[in-house]
């Protein structure tokens, strides 16, 4: 078994897998991580399956799941569009899209949630207890996590998303969430806002003793919580080997990879990776206007004291208070400076690293950012060679372009364009239109004479159709009351 330790203070006790992912504030308000990470050969894994890889991996590590919880978490991945190859990868413009957006909700985010939610919920079982899980989201992991959640026993869900900073669809998506132990709260302010209140009520005790009274524990399923993280890891190491199996890389050849990121989760999963021994060269962060992990990788300053958030075409991404470069810092510098560091922006809003602690993160990261206009040029470019971009994934593609040198690279894609109909219609075709009138139209293009192919998730469209069952929407100072009248 691998102790979780805070990375803000190793020397407290530290936890289990179980406790990790059950109860995910650790010690001085830090968050769980690994102490320190196996190096793994992964060419001993190339004939093995999805399953089997994160088996492997997650016993190497010493994360222990029940093998019975395991295999019907890792089942899940029956609700994609190719089980046997939940990510699969398209290649274009000799770059790799490792394409992430293949399960129920569209967003890379049904990776690591769908796994994730049966192992809660059968923890949860396990130990008899009831958990009220805390989510808050900029677009996809509220859906994900109502989705993976739903129905299942001795779980309610409380998911907080700011008003007006998601798009339609993934607005729909959490809205017309159907099941007794799900609520949607709209907070009226942005993703950093939602994030703050979902940590302040992580951390009050007496909020904690309140719910205790209504006999439930408290847990979050944002990235705060490594059971999240440890299913991103798996896809890289998979994408890699992919790359080895297509006969595209010879194991031990290293690639870039290109990381759209706002709270930092996703590129975790590919440092992680990295770390334990997956050959990448870089991992290329690509941001939208909200730019401040390109302020971070290329000057060491962390500094949100004169910045507002902007809302952008690519809203997963509009975040100035990235969580998982939190266990970055943990990792490149230990606990000690962590805390310091952390202190320092949560005191004054900034942090600064030294010149050789920036030299050290500039071993794993560059980064890039573009703004909406240069969002929609790659949209446009992209589809015109043939190849249909989401915002979010354009700004990857976008990172490959700039800092790429031409090498070949993995690209995450986060998710399907359909959640971002009208910025895509907007971009290729210079159409402002609805949601409903954007799908239409690419679906109609589709089926034009040399049109790109195009396809769409099951459930989307359908959503128009639904009836919006969670409407309030809140002051951030009242959500605390609303979700013990709830309870």
């Amino acid at each position: 078994m691998t102790p979780f330790i805070s990375t803000r203070n190793s020397h407290a006790k530290s936890v289990d897998f179980t406790q990790a992912i059950l109860s995910p504030t650790a010690s001085n308000r830090g968050l769980y991580t690994l102490p320190a990470l196996a190096h793994i050969d992964f060419s001993v894994f190339l004939d093995s399956s999805y399953a089997a890889l994160c088996e492997h991996v997650f016993q190497i590590l010493g994360i222990e799941v029940e093998s019975a919880i395991l295999h019907k978490a890792l089942a899940s991945y029956g609700r994609f569009d190719t089980p046997q190859n939940p990510a699969p990868i398209a290649k274009f413009d000799n770059a790799f899209f490792l394409e992430l957006y293949h399960g129920p909700t569209r967003a890379f985010k049904d990776m690591a949630l769908c796994p994730f939610g049966e192992i809660f919920s059968a923890l949860a079982l396990r130990q008899d207890r009831r958990y009220l899980i805390l989510t808050a989201t900029s677009g996809d992991t509220g859906p994900a996590t109502l989705h993976a959640l739903a129905h299942k026993p001795n779980v309610k869900v409380i998911c907080l998303y700011p008003e007006g900073g998601t798009s339609e669809v993934q607005g729909l998506q959490m809205q017309t969430a159907n099941a007794e132990n799900l609520k949607v709260l709209g907070i009226k302010g942005d993703f950093d806002c939602a994030q703050s209140l979902l940590k302040s009520l992580l951390a009050n005790q007496s909020f904690q003793d309140s719910i205790a009274e209504k006999g439930y524990a408290l847990s979050a399923a944002n990235s705060v919580n490594f059971g999240r993280i440890a299913f991103q890891i798996i896809y890289y190491i998979w994408g890699y080997l992919s790359l080895v199996r297509q006969k595209v890389l010879k194991y031990g050849e290293e690639i870039y990879v290109s990381v759209p990121s706002g709270n930092f989760g996703n590129a975790l999963g590919a440092f992680f990776a990295k770390s334990m021994g997956l050959p990448i060269e870089k991992i290329l962060i690509a941001s939208n206007a909200n730019n401040i992990l390109t302020e971070l990788i290329t000057s060491g300053v962390y500094d949100i004291s004169h910045k507002s958030l902007h809302k952008s075409i690519s809203p997963a991404m509009d975040i100035l208070k990235s969580s998982n470069v939190e266990r970055v810092l943990f990792a490149l510098y230990g606990d000690e400076r962590t805390k310091e560091l952390l202190e320092s922006l949560e005191s004054t809003q900034r942090y600064a690293l030294t010149p050789s602690e920036l030299a050290l993160l500039q071993d794993h990261f560059q980064a890039w950012w573009g703004d909406d206009e240069q969002t929609k040029s790659l949209i446009k470019s992209a589809y015109q060679k043939g190849y249909l971009l989401d915002p979010h994934t354009a700004l990857a593609y976008g990172a490959y372009k700039q800092l790429g040198d031409g090498r070949k690279a993995l690209i995450c894609s986060t998710a399907e364009w359909s959640k971002f109909a009208p910025s895509v219609v907007e971009a290729i075709f210079g159409e402002c239109l609805d949601d409903r009138g954007a799908i239409a139209k690419m679906l109609e293009s589709s089926q034009a004479k040399g049109g790109v192919k195009v396809s769409i998730g099951a459930d989307i469209q359908g959503l128009f159709n639904k009836p919006r069952i969670h409407t309030q929407v809140l002051e951030p100072d009242e959500v605390e009351s609303a979700i013990l009248q709830w309870l």
